[in-house]
């Protein structure tokens, strides 16, 4: 009777130990798609505050700071620094800047087969509510941005605006 015992004792404890080896280790959870979605309508939050107040530099800051950062519009700009200027430029000061809103926000995740997605597609309008024009004419329009997360959380690389 003792040696059933401890043959079963051995079993049960072999029979743990292989389940234990064939457990995979504990991933942390990728945050869920509307979280993720969440942190991008936020960046967008944030971008048109710092545009509210005329702080074009805190506008920027949604911006990958890379000389391969893109923007579209009526002509293709590359680099960070020559994004800034162009905003700089096309909005001198607060009348020109205006108050600017962003509406019909969709927020798009590009596959990745490796695990959660590094690049998103988010398109939407935007309005601006300005008493005064500079070299930028336009007060409505449509966006399309490209944005990458990287070390340093979620950053736009490609601004298509028309």
């Amino acid at each position: 009777m003792k040696r059933l015992i401890l043959l079963l004792v051995f079993a049960a404890s072999l029979l743990a130990a292989s389940l234990a080896a064939q457990t995979p280790p504990a991933r942390p959870i990728a945050p869920s798609i509307p979280a993720r979605s969440s942190e991008l309508q936020g960046a967008l939050l944030a971008q048109s505050e710092a545009w509210n107040r005329g702080d074009i530099p805190a506008f920027m800051q949604t911006y990958e700071n890379s000389p391969d950062t893109t923007f579209v519009g009526t002509t293709v700009r590359k680099g960070y620094e020559t994004i800034l200027q162009r905003y700089r430029q096309g909005y001198s000061n607060q009348e020109q800047m205006g108050h600017l809103t962003f509406s019909n926000i969709d927020v798009r995740f590009l596959p990745n087969s490796c695990g959660p997605s590094e690049y998103a597609v988010v398109t939407g309008n935007y309005h601006l509510d300005r008493t005064a024009h500079g070299e930028a004419k336009k007060d409505d329009g449509i966006f399309s941005l490209v944005w990458h997360l990287g070390p340093n959380g979620w950053k736009i690389v490609l601004d298509h605006t028309s």
